[in-house]
């Protein structure tokens, strides 16, 4: 019998072994059920092809074809992947609609007797869950930012502020990418869908009762948009705002960003990006240390000139919500430990207010 999925949470406490992905690897590419594995029973051509018979001919040329390449793809998953499964595995299957593709797959698992069920409206029903927990629902927690200029290791600090038990979201980590023009990640990013599942994910297991650090990010992060209920919370969220000498913070660029600095055409690239910002005297300066391999007065040239303003008038808006202001002596590895714990007692302290 189909299950239902009321809530994202139902997720956690679901008593299957696996949860399997029959769609096309192109759909489960750009999102599907967290922890599911993909046993697609129509590769994207198969899917194509069949799409295109049933536009183009009648429906029932189509089914024949498609049952065709079900159950020929759906055997090789049984001989391969699903090889060493025990007699009393439970599967949980879904496709797009939980329609053909789904049903047909866990008919045949159900013939060898394994107890596989499908999902009742597919990745449409779970994705419905996401988009209302990432649009209409409220923040469950609530929410501390961590604020500071640009190379201040607001990332670093967020990472040991969660080692120290803080409750974290590190919405870079989720997007693969450190949030500008320079954070391109390798891998690239997720699709908007899969990080609003993974985002869902993480709020679906937040404590409620405790409050959330989250680094302080413009509306996108790279190509992501931040969904509505986490950008509403982080626009109204007190803050913890974290300084540190240009020397220093230039310092921890250099090494932070070490992947770009050793890629001179993207350094460049990247750097030309910014030529509707900024005079071609001053862009063609900018490569000329980058040519240079000066790339710690470069990184000081660009906090200056670019970031440094932006930040601060992003933040004048947001100056009646700052609660602490710690300036950090250093961005070493203990000035860093330092730093977190300190931050660690704040949010801590906005548990009890």
């Amino acid at each position: 019998m189909p299950v239902t999925l009321a809530s994202l949470n139902d997720l956690n406490s679901l008593p299957f072994d696996d949860i399997i992905d029959v769609r096309s690897p192109a759909e489960y590419a750009e999102d599907h059920i967290p922890g599911a594995i993909s046993l697609p029973v129509l590769s994207n051509e198969e899917r194509a092809k069949v799409g295109t018979i049933y536009s183009q001919v009648n429906p029932f040329e189509a089914r024949k074809v498609g049952a065709a390449l079900v159950a020929k793809n759906a055997a090789r998953h049984i001989q391969e992947s699903l090889a060493d499964r025990p007699h009393g595995y439970r599967p949980l299957v879904y496709c797009w609609r939980g329609g053909q593709r789904s049903g047909s797959f866990s008919l045949i698992l159900r013939q060898i007797g394994w107890r596989a069920d499908t999902v009742e409206g597919g990745y449409r029903a779970y994705r419905r869950l996401v988009s209302h927990a990432m649009q209409s629902t409220p923040w469950p927690c609530p929410v501390v930012m961590l604020d500071g200029n640009t190379g201040t290791a607001k990332t670093a600090l967020l990472h040991l502020a969660k080692l120290n038990g803080v409750q974290v979201l590190d919405l870079e980590g989720l997007a693969n990418h450190r949030g500008s023009l320079f954070g391109a990640c390798a891998g690239g990013q997720p699709s908007q869908k899969a990080f609003e599942s993974a985002l869902a994910q993480l709020q679906s297991n937040l404590d409620p009762a405790r409050p959330m650090l989250v680094e302080a990010e413009s509306s996108k992060v790279g190509k992501i948009n931040l969904p509505p209920t986490i950008w509403g919370a982080m626009k109204t969220a007190p803050r913890i705002e974290v300084s540190a000498s240009l020397d220093a913070r230039a310092a921890y660029l250099t090494r932070a960003y070490g992947d770009v600095a050793q890629d001179q055409a993207r350094l460049e690239e990247i750097i030309d990006a910014l030529s509707d910002r900024h005079a071609a005297d001053q862009i063609a300066a900018w490569k000329q240390m980058a040519r240079a391999g000066q790339m710690q007065i470069l990184a000081q040239e660009l906090m200056q000139s670019h970031y440094d303003p932006r930040y601060t008038r992003q933040r004048a808006r947001y100056e009646d919500r700052t609660i602490a202001r710690l300036s950090l002596p250093g961005l070493a590895p203990d000035h860093l430990t330092d730093a977190a714990q300190q931050i660690t007692r704040l949010v801590e302290g906005f548990t009890s207010t």
